[in-house]
């Protein structure tokens, strides 16, 4: 991804690697564009496998050494 400002620009090499993770940034040119996809896949993500968001959340938050906000405690 290059970056210059506010627009964004992806490698045909990007742009497939992040259609198998079911993102479409084809026509991302800035970076509005790719928060709103990202928040769409994680509204669909949310919808159809809740667990899986979750895991990936409790992942993202190990590697950058975060607690998780109160709502996405795990509760065992």
């Amino acid at each position: 991804m290059l970056r210059a400002g506010n627009g964004l620009r992806f490698t045909p090499d990007e742009i497939e690697a992040f259609q198998k993770l079911g993102l479409d940034f084809d026509g991302a040119r800035t970076t509005d564009d790719l928060e709103r996809e990202l928040a769409r896949w994680a509204d669909t993500l949310n919808d159809e496998r809740p667990d899986l968001l979750k895991r990936i959340a409790v992942e993202m938050a190990k590697a950058k050494g975060i607690p998780l906000p109160p709502r996405l405690m795990r509760v065992r």
